[in-house]
């Protein structure tokens, strides 16, 4: 039998930018983000917008809800 410890996440808000696109602006904030925290587990997208200047798409932004395992020193 095996068993598993409880396990404790902690989910925190990042926003990317990109003038490329929305899946663009995700992976910049992931990137971004898994360089300063360890254990990423999943990101949730909360809300995407876009910045119009002139008429046309300046930039893509989306707002993620990104967990992370807590560190156990078990």
């Amino acid at each position: 039998m095996v068993v598993m410890a409880d396990t404790v996440y902690r989910v925190t808000e990042v926003i990317g930018v990109s003038s490329e696109s929305w899946e663009a602006a995700a992976r910049s904030a992931v990137e971004t983000a898994a360089k300063t925290v360890r254990d990423l587990r999943i990101a949730e997208v909360v809300r995407q917008d876009v910045a119009i200047e002139n008429g046309a798409i300046n930039t893509y932004r989306v707002r993620l809800a990104i967990s992370f395992k807590y560190d156990s020193s078990d």
